[in-house]
């Protein structure tokens, strides 16, 4: 699996998790049923790592990923943008044949979904 994080997004998350004052948390990123475009993304911080997770060494932080959503995020990359506008995570998602105006859900280029209980 190919999942990057910018070295923006790996500042602002090692400014967070040092925030946190708890080194043993984890960067989990998710896909979930919803959202206006179908599926929307979900960040955490988790300290665990869960039977069938996926686990990214992305410089100082270490990213989680769920089986299920390991085939909605392959080849994504996640950044980090300060603008005017604010600041957020931004993704940048090829596996997405389209995406909502905010940037939270998309539709995913291959047919199925994820079965989510």
């Amino acid at each position: 699996m190919s999942l990057t994080l910018t070295n923006s997004a790996v500042q602002k998350l090692d400014s967070l998790i040092k925030e946190e004052n708890n080194p043993n948390l984890k960067f989990r990123i998710f896909v979930s049923g919803g959202g206006c475009s179908g599926f929307q993304y979900g960040f955490t911080f988790d300290e665990n790592q869960e039977e069938g997770d996926m686990i990214i060494n992305a410089e100082t932080v270490q990213v989680l990923v769920d089986p299920v959503s390991i085939k909605y995020l392959n080849g994504v990359e996640i950044d980090f943008v300060e603008s005017l506008n604010g600041s957020q995570f931004v993704i940048n998602n090829p596996n997405a044949a389209s995406s909502c105006g905010c940037g939270n859900s998309f539709s995913p280029k291959t047919g199925g979904g994820c079965s989510y209980s």
